[in-house]
């Protein structure tokens, strides 16, 4: 059964930094891309960020692409999200998923496994 976990969300002010975390278990993990999405209030779910198994590839949305890094540490099959000089407009659940495959999508029908989410507070 494939487990995804995140953590590492919270309360922060604006300018603040935060690393999200997503762990994953049964699978193996470096085989699959992975993904970042949110989901604001009211709003739909949005892409972030994503990378490839090998790390090389990696996208981010264009209101992130300045400050978001997504890495991956495929001994230790967690993914990470480093977000830095954070936004109120930031505020959402947070979620990671895994892809189908060696393809780096952006879009969320694409992804397989989802974890349960995150919540990321930016106060202004």
């Amino acid at each position: 059964q494939v487990q995804l976990v995140e953590s590492g969300g919270g309360l922060v002010q604006a300018g603040d930094s935060l690393r999200l975390s997503c762990a994953v278990s049964g699978r193996r993990f470096s085989n699959y891309a992975m993904g970042w999405f949110r989901q604001g209030p009211g709003k739909e779910r949005e892409f972030v960020a994503a990378i490839s198994w090998s790390g090389v590839r990696r996208y981010s949305a264009d209101s992130v692409k300045a400050r978001f890094t997504v890495s991956r540490d495929n001994v230790k099959n967690t993914m990470y999200l480093q977000m830095n000089s954070l936004k109120p407009e930031d505020t959402a659940v947070y979620y990671c998923a895994v892809g189908y495959g060696a393809d780096v999508p952006m879009t969320a029908y694409e992804y397989e496994y989802w974890g349960q989410g995150t919540q990321v507070t930016v106060s202004s």
